[in-house]
């Protein structure tokens, strides 16, 4: 599956050297090889609108939306009509009600998500938006094996496949590749100049090019100063900064936040009252953190939620998708909209002086989104 085909700065293509193994991998174990491209798919659902959440002031994760528009769904319907296919397998590190290969496959039943085995590995985060359709027709065999049994089991299959145990990980967005975030978006996002503004005096502290070269919790390395700034906000129309001295400031942390979107994997919820003791993450590398969801009595979807942690979290960054679990299953996830640090922000701001160059000119609001729908 090919869903990018431009090459970087050096003339290199790293989706080039993943098909070629790929084919030697099936030619070895006698199986066919097919390659589909979804490259236009993929400029359509994922990279278009995560460049415009960007300049939006926003943060997305394109993984997760590759795998909702993509993987779970181009590719599950181009298997299931070019290749008359019962399933698709992956993998991902997690796991099923139905089983790792379907065994416990009901049509009278919802599939149920769970973490993988591997609390490191586990990649729910990145599935919490694919379609029930496809979960249930979707196998995950190493789900219930830890990463480096994989690995072992990869180099016990002799030595033509050792290579492949050994193959470094991919990590981070794979389109921008080894290099700087910041070159990758000068690409696509032309820099727009704006400013830095500290958040407890209004006052300008720095100059920086544009909002899209940023994210919430982002140390934003001004100069001249003696400790550390960081993003504490975000505002694209007028290309200003709100930032926060010291990673302990108020102005960086959420006790609670708001969801828009919500998708639920395996169902709505009809929880006994309209509140729910849940689990939450919105980063893959972080654990999750314990969590009251609120569910609007006035919404039959309960896709609006308002969540309430028990303990402050660093940067809740609107854009990004909070997921939520109860005990291993991983109900779904929701696009994080307003948050507590965003109130917080407002209040200080009202209470500049009128002359201060941050009053004038932000609006306190929530950076505008653009809802990307399932296709599937």
């Amino acid at each position: 599956m090919r869903n990018w085909d431009l090459t970087d700065e050096t003339g290199h293509c790293q989706a080039d050297k993943d098909c070629e193994d790929a084919a030697e991998i099936c030619r070895k174990i006698g199986i066919p090889f097919h390659e589909v491209n979804f490259v236009k798919e993929y400029w359509t659902h994922v990279f278009t609108p995560l460049l415009e959440d960007y300049q939006n002031g926003l943060t997305p994760n394109p993984d997760i939306l590759c795998n909702r528009h993509v993987k779970f769904s181009s590719f599950f319907q181009y298997a299931r009509e070019k290749h008359n296919a019962d399933a698709i397998a992956t993998g991902h590190y997690a796991r099923t009600s139905f089983g790792p290969f379907l065994e416990r496959s009901s049509p009278e039943k919802n599939c149920l998500l769970f973490k993988g085995v591997d609390p490191l590995k586990d990649q729910t985060l990145f599935l919490s938006q694919i379609s029930q359709e496809a979960l249930r027709c979707t196998m995950f065999p190493i789900g219930e094996m830890h990463k480096r049994v994989v690995k072992t089991t990869a180099r016990q299959l002799g030595s033509e496949f050792k290579q492949y145990a050994h193959k470094k990980e991919s990590m981070g967005i794979c389109f921008i590749g080894p290099r700087k975030f910041s070159n990758f978006m000068r690409e696509y996002c032309p820099p727009q100049r704006g400013r830095f503004i500290d958040v407890d005096t209004g006052k300008v502290v720095g100059q920086h090019e544009g909002v899209q070269m940023y994210t919430l919790g982002q140390r934003s390395l001004i100069s001249g100063v003696g400790a550390p700034y960081f993003v504490a906000q975000k505002y694209p129309k007028t290309q200003d900064i709100v930032v926060a001295l010291g990673h302990d400031h108020p102005a960086m942390y959420s006790s609670t936040f708001e969801v828009d979107e919500m998708h639920w994997i395996s169902g709505t919820p009809v929880p006994p009252r309209d509140e729910m003791e849940l689990d939450f993450r919105f980063q893959h590398a972080h654990p999750v953190v314990p969590c009251r969801v609120r569910l609007d009595p006035e919404d039959p979807q309960k896709k609006r939620l308002t969540v309430v942690l028990t303990v402050k979290q660093f940067a809740v960054t609107p854009g990004q998708y909070a997921v939520f679990y109860d005990g291993d299953q991983c109900l779904g996830s929701g696009r994080i909209g307003a948050t507590e640090a965003t109130k917080f922000i407002s209040g200080i701001v009202s209470g500049l002086p009128d002359e201060s160059p941050v009053k004038d000119r932000l609006r306190i609001e929530v950076p505008e989104r653009r809802a990307v729908m399932a296709s599937c």
